[in-house]
């Protein structure tokens, strides 16, 4: 096992590193203007409500728990530009070695195969850099833009969980994907999708089936 931070993921484009200070600024600005459009799938605090912290309180608690290894907390970085976040965490070791992904994008950048490039690259770096066995991501079943990302990412659905996490000021039901370090095999074994232990099984094959958009942003 290999943990590394601060971290920086690139795929072209694309990058995702660890927020910094003068992000406060475009981070504010986004987490404002798609207010309306991550209400629906944002996580909610029971007794308090919705309590989004500041940007430097969520930062320092990130790069706190980035350091001691149980969570991976970046920003998604778009031509130079601040698009969204993903975040695995929390980060379980010992005999589970696991982590859960979550991310939200800007609207005005969705639907453009961006998040399900940073949740590969994410992935890939999981189990190739930090020997994790099985990554977990959760969805709303109403949520088909995310149903659409574990679709691409050939995750398997495990089962509803009732209940499982306060969104949007109640507590919501909740589909499971999981896929496993065992599902990411070396090229050598004939799958067309050019899979390797290199750090980039995952994005390889998103890449072979469903090329990037290049539309300027």
């Amino acid at each position: 096992m290999v943990h590394t931070w601060p971290l920086t993921l690139r795929d072209r484009e694309l990058v995702l590193r660890p927020l910094q200070r003068r992000d406060r600024a475009a981070y504010d600005a986004l987490r404002r203007r798609n207010a309306a459009w991550l209400r629906p799938w944002d996580a909610t605090d029971p007794e308090h409500g919705r309590v989004q912290p500041p940007f430097a309180t969520l930062r320092r608690w990130g790069e706190r728990q980035a350091r001691a290894g149980t969570m991976l907390p970046l920003g998604i970085v778009v031509d130079g530009r601040l698009r969204g976040q993903i975040t695995a965490a929390p980060i379980l070791y010992g005999p589970q070695r696991c982590a859960t992904l979550g991310y939200w994008i800007d609207r005005e950048s969705a639907g453009r195969g961006i998040v399900p490039r940073a949740a590969a690259l994410v992935i890939d770096h999981l189990f190739a850099e930090m020997g994790l066995h099985r990554v977990e991501v959760t969805v709303r079943p109403e949520n088909a833009a995310s149903l659409r990302v574990v679709e691409k990412l050939h995750l398997q659905g495990e089962g509803l969980r009732r209940s499982a996490i306060h969104v949007d000021g109640a507590w919501r039901d909740h589909l499971v994907f999981v896929i496993t370090a065992e599902e990411i095999r070396p090229a050598h074994a004939g799958r067309p999708d050019r899979s390797d232990h290199g750090g980039r099984g995952v994005l390889d094959r998103l890449l072979t089936e469903y090329p990037p958009d290049t539309r300027p942003t």
